[in-house]
C-alpha cells in the first residue's frame, strides 16, 4: 500500500498497534493524502519550496469593463453616453407660397411691388416680416427649454459620481443567513503560518488556545508558527498536545488575551441537507467564507496524512461547502453560528502531471465537533488524548461489511467471543458496509461505552454480541 503524502511533501505514518483495529490490504485513494489513485487529500495542500506561494489566475476585465468590443484598449468602463445636440433642424420647403403675404412672382400686366409698395420680386413683405419674428420668437423660448432640460439632465448625471445616495442604510442580516453566520464566526477564526505553509485554527479560549489540525503543524517544521486573528494582529504558538490519528491539534498563541471563544456545536444533531459554513484561509485568503449543506453524515475518511494505517480513520461530516488547501484546521459552522465540524480534507480530482494539485470538488470532510472537542479537552486537561478500540483486525471480502481477521488475546472483542471470519455488518444502529465503516464507528465512539455489534458467523442467523469499548492513548505533549 502507497502512503499519502502529507501537506508539506513528507510521508507520516502512524504504525499500527497490535490493540488498534486494523484492516490489512485496505487501498489507496481514500487517505487525506492525495494517492495514485486520485481520492482525499488533506485540504491545505503541499507547498512549493519554503516561502513559494502557489500561483493564482486572476482574470476578468477591471471596474466592470467587458474586455470586449465597444470599449477602447485600457479602458476601465467608466463610458460616457454620447451627447445629444438639442437641436432640430427646420421643416423642408420652408413656409407655403403665399402672395399675400409676399411669396409672389411678377405675371403679365403685374406690378412688380407687393401690397405694401415692396418689391414683389422674391421680396418679403412687411407682414411678413412680423409673422417671421413672431415664429423666430417661439423657437427660441421652446430652443431654450430644451437646453435647459438637457442642461440639467446632465448635471445631475455628472455629479452623482461624486455623491452618496440618502437611502437608508442595509438592514442586519436576517437569523441564519450566512451574513450573520460569517459575523459570529469570523472573529474566532485564525490563520496559522509557518515557514512550510499555512492552515487555520478556532479559538477556544480567551487566553489564546486554539485548536487546529495535526497536520497544520507541519507548516512549523522549520520555523516558528505565528497565529493570525481577524483583527490583523498575530502571535507566535506553541504546542499543548497533539492526536495524529485524529488530526486533532491544540496550541496556544502566546501573550494574547480578551480573545473571542467560538461557539461549540453539537455535531450528534446534524442533519443531512442542512445548512452549513466553512471559513477558512484557503490559499492564504485569510478570512474566506463559504457556504454549502450537509452531503453527508458518518463518512469513513482516512485521517492522520495516512492511507496505509487504517486505525486513522475519522467518522466524517460531508459537505460541499468549497474546502481548498489552507482550510484545514478552521471551522465548518451551522446556521446558528456554532462550530459543528473542523475542516480536515477533500476529494479532488488531478489532471497533468504527477502531483499537480487540485481544488475542491464539493466534496469536503470535516472531523465532527463531538469527537474533536473529547480529544482537545483530554489534551489540554491531562496532557493525553485517548482513542477507542477494540481487539481486532478486518479486511474486505467481498460481503457487506466487515469481517474480522484476527482476534487480539484479552482485548474486549475476545471477552465477547467475537472470532475470525465473524462478519460485523452493524454497530448499533448503524449498518456497517465495509470495515472503514467498522474502524469510524468504533473510534468516534468514546473510550468505555457498550456498543451492540450485529455479527454474522459461517453463513448462519445474524446475532447481536455487547462489546464494551476498551482505550488507547494516540496523542499528548
Amino acid at each position: 500500500m502507497s502512503e499519502t503524502p502529507r501537506r508539506d511533501g513528507e510521508p507520516e505514518r502512524v504504525g499500527p498497534d497490535p490493540a488498534t483495529v486494523e484492516r490489512p490490504g485496505l487501498g489507496a485513494g481514500h487517505g487525506t493524502g492525495h494517492g495514485a489513485g486520485g481520492g482525499v487529500r488533506w485540504s491545505d495542500g503541499p507547498s512549493a519550496a519554503p516561502g513559494a506561494e502557489a500561483p493564482r489566475a486572476w482574470s476578468g476585465a477591471p471596474f466592470g469593463g467587458t474586455g470586449g468590443g465597444g470599449e477602447a484598449a485600457g479602458d476601465y468602463g467608466w463610458g460616457r453616453p454620447a451627447p445629444s445636440s438639442g437641436m432640430t433642424s427646420t421643416p423642408p420647403g420652408g413656409f407655403p407660397a403665399d402672395a399675400g403675404a409676399g411669396w409672389s412672382t411678377p405675371g403679365p400686366g403685374r406690378p412688380e411691388t407687393g401690397p405694401d409698395g415692396g418689391s414683389s420680386r422674391g421680396g418679403v413683405g412687411r407682414r411678413s416680416l412680423v409673422l417671421v419674428a413672431l415664429v423666430a420668437l417661439v423657437a427660441g423660448l421652446i430652443g431654450g427649454a430644451i437646453a435647459g432640460s438637457l442642461f440639467s439632465s446632465t448635471s445631475v448625471s455628472q455629479t452623482s459620481l461624486g455623491s452618496t445616495s440618502d437611502s437608508d442604510p442595509l438592514p442586519p442580516a436576517p437569523a441564519g443567513s450566512v451574513e450573520a453566520i460569517a459575523s459570529t464566526v469570523l472573529p474566532s477564526t485564525v490563520q496559522i503560518v509557518g515557514s512550510s505553509g499555512a492552515g487555520s485554527g478556532i479559538v477556544i479560549s480567551a487566553d489564546g488556545l486554539i485548536m487546529t489540525n495535526n497536520h497544520v503543524l507541519a507548516a512549523g517544521r522549520a520555523g516558528g508558527l505565528q497565529a493570525v486573528f481577524a483583527d490583523g494582529s498575530s502571535a507566535p504558538v506553541t504546542l499543548v498536545g497533539t492526536a495524529p490519528s485524529a488530526d486533532i491539534a491544540v496550541v496556544r498563541a502566546t501573550g494574547v488575551g480578551n480573545l473571542r471563544p467560538a461557539a461549540l456545536g453539537d455535531s450528534n444533531e446534524l442533519r443531512q441537507g442542512q445548512a452549513v459554513v466553512a471559513v477558512g484561509s484557503p490559499l492564504g485568503l485569510s478570512g474566506t467564507v463559504t457556504s454549502g449543506i450537509v452531503s453527508a453524515l458518518r463518512r469513513p475518511v482516512a485521517a492522520g496524512g495516512s492511507a496505509a494505517d487504517q486505525s486513522s480513520v475519522i467518522d466524517a461530516i460531508q459537505t460541499d461547502a468549497a474546502i481548498n488547501p489552507g482550510n484545514s484546521g478552521g471551522p465548518l459552522a451551522d446556521s446558528a453560528g456554532r462550530i459543528v465540524g473542523i475542516n480536515t480534507a477533500i476529494a479532488s480530482v488531478t489532471g497533468g502531471g504527477a502531483g499537480q494539485e487540485g481544488g475542491s470538488i464539493g466534496l469536503g470532510f470535516a472531523i465532527p465537533m463531538n469527537h474533536a472537542r473529547r480529544i482537545a479537552t483530554e489534551l489540554v486537561e491531562t496532557g493525553r488524548a485517548t482513542q477507542a478500540i477494540i481487539g481486532v483486525q478486518v479486511a474486505d471480502r467481498g460481503a457487506r461489511g466487515a469481517t474480522v481477521a484476527t482476534v487480539t488475546p484479552g482485548s474486549p472483542a475476545a471477552a465477547a467471543g467475537l472470532q475470525p471470519d465473524d462478519l460485523v455488518t452493524r454497530v448499533d444502529d448503524r449498518v456497517i458496509e465495509d470495515a472503514n465503516a467498522l474502524v469510524a464507528a468504533v473510534q468516534s465512539t468514546p473510550p468505555g461505552q457498550v456498543v451492540t455489534l450485529t455479527v454474522v458467523s459461517g453463513g448462519g442467523a445474524p446475532r447481536t454480541v455487547s462489546v464494551t469499548l476498551g482505550s488507547q492513548v494516540i496523542g499528548g505533549r
